[in-house]
């Protein structure tokens, strides 16, 4: 039993959790490609991941596992991710340090699914008995290049860069009236007139 719970069913929870982790995590990975915040989708991937770590320190313990070390590791990164996001607002580096730990934590998530997987299902157990076999291998460096940080990701919007790019839009509108203004004043555009009638009417210079 754990928290009241039978290891089965605490297990399908911590499995669970897990997913939840792991599909927020790629939305928020979408979410840096695309120099999006998603705010409510960072809140749920940083919590459930989290909690997927502190559930797998609740099985009971014989020997140190690689779940254990990564779920350790784990942790700490998400830690300074949490710092990084709501502390710092993602001020100078800590928007490096963000972008990288939560990476990090997405990839130890995934990576501890593999292992996972690769110890209970017969069929992949069949493929990688020890873990060392080529199937294994491949599959962790496909995780490692889907998870693995994304320089487009160091691009994260800024708090003000809608606002700068509202304005950014208006002076450019200003600078292309500008220029036409001048043109007309060279002689080199169409000047439009109100006609006496209440038209208009066209002349060039």
């Amino acid at each position: 039993m754990i928290l009241g719970m039978k290891t089965s069913t605490f297990t399908l929870l911590h499995v669970l959790i897990s997913l939840v982790g792991i599909g927020s995590g790629f939305v928020v990975m979408y979410g840096l490609v695309t120099a999006r915040r998603l705010n409510r989708w960072t809140a749920l991937f940083l919590a459930s991941t989290a909690a997927t770590s502190i559930t797998g320190f609740l099985f009971p313990i014989e020997h140190v596992t690689p779940g254990i070390i990564v779920g350790t590791l784990s942790i700490i990164v998400l830690g300074v991710a949490v710092v990084a996001r709501y502390n710092s607002h993602l001020k100078g580096a800590a928007r490096v340090l963000y972008v990288i730990s939560a990476s990090v934590a997405l990839y130890f998530n995934v990576f501890v699914l593999v292992v996972q997987s690769f110890e209970k299902s017969p069929a992949l157990r069949a493929l990688a008995p020890t873990q060392k076999e080529p199937p294994f291998a491949i599959t962790q460096l496909l995780v490692l290049a889907v998870c693995g940080v994304n320089r487009h990701g160091l691009k994260m919007l800024p708090p003000r860069l809608g606002a700068r790019r509202r304005l950014g839009w208006s002076f450019e509108a200003w600078q292309r009236g500008a220029s036409r203004l001048d043109r007309v004043r060279a002689g080199t555009a169409t000047r439009w007139f109100p006609s006496g009638s209440g038209g208009a009417s066209t002349t060039r210079s």
